[in-house]
């Protein structure tokens, strides 16, 4: 007799890991979880640098690439994407950021019941182990351990704040606080020296419960329906063709998968779907489409000190960081290359940030090919300032163009594809420079080498960051949520509009995309989706 679970969970991301732990901490439900890749338990998965070695690695990564954008000067971007317990909280850059408060009120006021600020804060609140930070805003003895640069961080933080704040933008210590605007030090997922995934912080505990079954390399291909209900997914494991049954079905794969995977099981916009010669279950042109993402770009410049390329460039340097690690859990291979940053406004009038900084004691203007070179930095001293924008007005979409569930999905996404985009992201390369052009970060550099002080006019600047800027790998809102059926994809309660027994929780259903990096978001998404399930369970 076949098994009936409670919940199937499809993809065991930064969602669907906090959704596997929170659905059977109870011991009431019996919850499948089945994931397209494989174990976490690899070392350079662990080790916080070594994200720079699965950014290529077919094995932990779907490594999808989009459609040539005419916003990128014709270039198709990369889009990496976690192929592995814990998804792409086990191949990012590990960065904690809630947003701004005033991101979770538009959800809100879009209509989405128990989205606000306060809701989602008292759930950061429950997520969180974070010792420091005011206790009435971050959360002590939660699951998810975050930590502070402490005592590692670069010398050259120091005078990056500094030539920071002399540009305006004031200290802030904690970016998850009171307040996001300013310059700072970022927090990590990291604990103990080790990468603090999605996995390790929900996932691995809760497989030690007899009521959760996970399965890996266990590619979905199918929802099952019997009329308009969800009552299973079909899969394949290893050549062998298999189903699941469930009283709910939950996606989990993110802002690709999920949209792709309601597409292939008849669920998204009719005609492309029926050209395809796919069933029809209900026709829906917003899965898929209205995908946000921030892009960002890189400033660099050769340094007349020493920065994070001195001691990881030559193989001496490998060795020692490398044993350092292995010994003591410390040095620059247990954190992350982002390690100062902040958010501005391009505007004044702005009621809040809408541009991100990345400091990065590092370069890396020669790549390797088929790695990025984040262990293989520039054969001299260099530093980057980076910057994202927060809320761009640009969108994009990922439609199936096969019926078969393992061709990737076209992805398409027209960059800077408003003025207002353009309009900002010019002004936010303007004040990367006015930043570095203070003391005493200016007496520390020896020269701008990207873009070069020759790229000096309005024109000059945009063609340059159309050509070198890409996606920050922060793609959402492809199943946004809404109460209206006919501009969204989920309501609040995270059910898909006019089928029964099937749900979307991750970063694809935020309304409108979020200040800052989606990891943090999307385990909310996770942890404040199961709460709802067991609600509407009762």
């Amino acid at each position: 007799m076949t098994e009936i679970f409670d919940y199937i969970i499809v993809g065991s991301g930064s969602a669907g890991s906090v959704l596997a732990d929170r659905l059977t901490a109870s011991g009431k439900h019996r919850v499948l979880l089945l994931e397209a890749g494989g174990t976490d338990w690899r070392f350079y998965v662990q080790m916080p640098l070594g994200y720079g070695k699965t950014f290529y690695d077919k094995s932990v990564n779907w490594m999808y690439k989009a459609e040539p954008d005419p916003g990128l000067n014709g270039q198709s971007d990369f889009y990496p994407r976690g192929k592995l317990l814990g998804g792409s909280s086990s191949i990012n850059a590990m960065v904690y950021i809630r947003g701004h408060r005033q991101d979770y009120e538009d959800w809100r006021a879009a209509g989405n019941v128990g989205w606000g600020w306060d809701e989602v804060l008292a759930t950061y609140r429950k997520i969180e182990d974070y010792a420091a930070g005011d206790p009435a805003l971050r959360g002590r003895g939660g699951p998810l351990t975050i930590t502070d640069l402490g005592s590692q961080a670069h010398p050259l933080c120091k005078p990056y704040l500094e030539a920071a704040e002399k540009a305006g933008l004031p200290f802030t210590p904690d970016f998850n606080g009171a307040e996001q605007e300013g310059a700072g030090l970022y927090q990590f997922t990291i604990k103990n020296g080790i990468r603090n995934s999605a996995a390790r912080g929900f996932l691995h505990p809760a497989m030690k419960r007899k009521n959760l079954l996970v399965e890996t390399h266990a590619q979905v291909t199918k929802i099952l329906f019997e009329g308009k209900r969800a009552v299973g997914v079909a899969y394949e494991q290893r050549g062998m063709k298999l189903d699941a049954r469930g009283r709910e079905v939950i996606l989990a794969g993110g802002a690709i998968n999920s949209p792709q995977l309601l597409q292939l099981s008849g669920v998204g916009p009719g005609a492309l779907l029926q050209s395809l010669g796919l069933p029809l279950v209900h026709d829906n042109a917003n899965v898929g489409a209205r995908m946000q993402d921030h892009h960002g770009i890189n400033y660099t410049w050769r340094m007349k000190v020493p920065t994070l390329n001195d001691e990881l460039r030559p193989w001496w340097g490998k060795l020692k960081a490398g044993l350092q690690y292995v010994l003591t859990r410390k040095g620059p291979l247990s954190l992350s290359i982002n390690q100062g940053g902040g958010f501005f406004r391009t505007h004044p009038e702005m009621t809040r940030p809408n541009m991100q900084l990345y400091m990065q004691a590092f370069s890396t203007l020669l790549p390797k090919a088929g790695e990025r070179p984040i262990l293989n930095p520039d054969p001299f001293s260099g530093l980057s300032l980076g910057l994202s924008n927060c809320r761009p007005t640009s969108t994009g979409e990922v439609m199936i163009k096969s019926p078969d569930p393992l061709v990737h999905p076209k992805i398409s996404f027209n960059a800077y594809g408003t003025n207002s985009d353009v309009e900002e992201m010019l002004a936010a390369v303007k004040f990367l420079r006015k930043i570095a052009a203070q003391e005493p970060l200016k007496g520390l550099m020896a020269e701008e080498l990207r873009p070069g002080p020759e790229i000096s006019t309005d024109d000059a600047m945009i063609n340059d960051f159309r050509q070198r800027s890409g996606t920050v790998y922060h793609h959402s809102c492809t199943c946004r949520m809404g109460p209206d059926a006919a501009t969204s994809v989920v309501d609040s309660r995270l059910r898909v509009h006019g089928v029964e027994g099937l749900r979307v929780c991750d970063a694809s259903v935020f309304p409108n995309l979020i200040a800052g990096n989606t990891n943090a978001p999307a385990m909310m998404v996770g942890w404040r989706g199961a709460e709802i399930i067991l609600e509407d369970a009762r």
